[in-house]
């Protein structure tokens, strides 16, 4: 399979580290990969570098970056023939996990070696594309802040991140918008809107994970209160995988909606990358838009192995 190796070194694990571009390619050919291109650079000019490479004859592009990185690419792959490969070097690899990749670059890189293309849903929110969720309300404020502080956090940063999240909580007002859940709109309120590309899993330990990446789902999550005791109450049922139960917290299934409200840009958060959009945001589910190069099942590797293991016996 040939590849083309897109390296962001200003961003995610990656940051302050020299040699990375050289060294990946080095083990992914060693993996079996074919290296057609390797093209290396930090943020500034990574959309750029994207481009290129999806403009090159490979099967896929090996991403290694944060989430920026990842979005930048699938808005680019979404709806073409070349695949997305994205290797864990962000903050939370929610992607990566959800793929099954390893969160060692190591053995991530030997699994999607030995791995299948496959095909899996995007959302999208007024031609913007996200992979994992979409947010309103306090948390996009709140990465807006992380943002802008990035390469000054440290552990003082984070924690006037903490705090600045503890008194959003009680001070920041409810959202005043209109949702439209396929019904027509209505009033809506709430401190927290989460749309999920298909929905998360519930079961012990299954935080923010999904098994499923191609339902051509949307699931909208979301809480009219958000307070302390509230968001304590909701982490530990996620902890325990009994967080559907939560009265404070509403899901609705759909494929679209939209949003819409008096204010002339909303703050929402893609993957973790803020932005400002003018509403009504249109939100919808592109189903098995985007080719990942991923694991395969593990149905599917051991049968693929099973002639293999007769043979040698």
């Amino acid at each position: 399979m040939r590849v083309a190796l897109v390296v962001n070194g200003s961003s995610g694990s990656l940051l302050g580290r020299t040699g990375m571009a050289e060294e990946l390619a080095a083990k992914l050919t060693a993996a079996g990969l074919e290296v057609a291109s390797v093209l290396d650079g930090d943020a500034s000019d990574v959309a750029d570098r994207l481009t290129r490479a999806a403009a090159l004859p490979v099967d896929a592009i090996v991403t290694a970056g944060g989430d920026g990185t990842i979005a930048t690419a699938a808005q680019l792959l979404t709806g073409t023939d070349k695949a997305l490969a994205p290797l864990p070097f962000g903050t939370m690899n929610l992607l990566a996990k959800d793929l099954g990749l390893p969160l060692d670059v190591d053995a991530a890189i030997q699994q999607m070696a030995a791995g299948e293309i496959r095909e899996i849903d995007v959302g999208e929110v007024n031609g913007r594309v996200f992979l994992c969720n979409s947010m309103l309300g306090l948390p996009a404020r709140l990465a807006e802040r992380r943002e802008k502080n990035r390469e000054h956090m440290g552990a003082l940063g984070w924690w006037r991140l903490f705090a600045a999240g503890l008194k959003g909580l009680y001070r920041y007002p409810p959202m005043r918008i209109g949702l439209d859940l396929g019904r027509g709109p209505a009033a809506f309120r709430a401190k927290a809107i989460v749309i999920a590309n298909n929905g998360y899993d519930e079961g012990f330990g299954q935080v923010l994970t999904r098994s499923r990446l191609d339902r051509g789902q949307l699931v909208v999550y979301a809480t009219r209160r958000l307070s302390v005791w509230p968001l304590v109450r909701l982490s530990v049922r996620m902890a325990l995988g009994t967080w559907r139960k939560d009265a404070d917290l509403e899901t609705y299934p759909v494929t679209r909606l939209a949003v819409t409200s008096r204010r002339r840009k909303l703050r929402v958060m893609n993957d973790g990358e803020t932005m400002l959009l003018t509403p009504p945001l249109r939100y919808r589910s592109r189903h098995k838009a985007l080719k990942v190069l991923a694991p395969r099942p593990p149905e599917t590797a051991a049968t693929l192995d099973a002639p293999a293991l007769e043979g040698a016996t």
